[in-house]
């Protein structure tokens, strides 16, 4: 029951998010799943791990085609997905903790700059952590 209720949340959240808003929430769940997968990994359960890892790479996916080639950040961002996307893979073949830990330190980043963006958005302008 409760599990229906949040997906019926997430399911609007998602349905009336933003352009922007939908980004920070793949972002968002990127962490989620790698933190998943961290634990999967702590547990040595290595064949359940690769679940939210492929998930991971679905979503680095879905980032890659909504770009707009036209900018160079575009460009910029998709050298910078598929670097992590091959990192996921390596992750998996190698079972280096380090590098799990990379690619949560990138989706964490990402996430964070993105929430920064969208508030900056909201208030008209960049604003200095104080």
């Amino acid at each position: 029951m409760q599990n229906a209720k949040q997906q019926q949340y997430l399911k609007v959240r998602v349905e009336t998010a933003s352009p922007g808003e939908l980004t920070l929430l793949l972002y968002q769940e990127m962490v989620k799943l790698l933190l998943q997968a961290k634990q999967l990994y702590s547990q040595n359960q290595y064949e359940e791990m690769n679940q939210p890892l492929y998930k991971v790479k679905s979503i680095l996916s879905e980032l890659i085609v909504t770009l707009d080639m036209k900018y160079d950040i575009s460009r910029d961002l998709q050298n910078l997905y598929l670097f992590y996307d091959q990192h996921i893979a390596n992750f998996i073949i190698k079972k280096d903790e380090s590098i799990l830990n990379d690619i949560l330190d990138f989706a964490r980043g990402m996430a964070e700059t993105w929430k920064q963006a969208l508030a900056s958005l909201k208030t008209g302008g960049y604003q200095e952590n104080a």
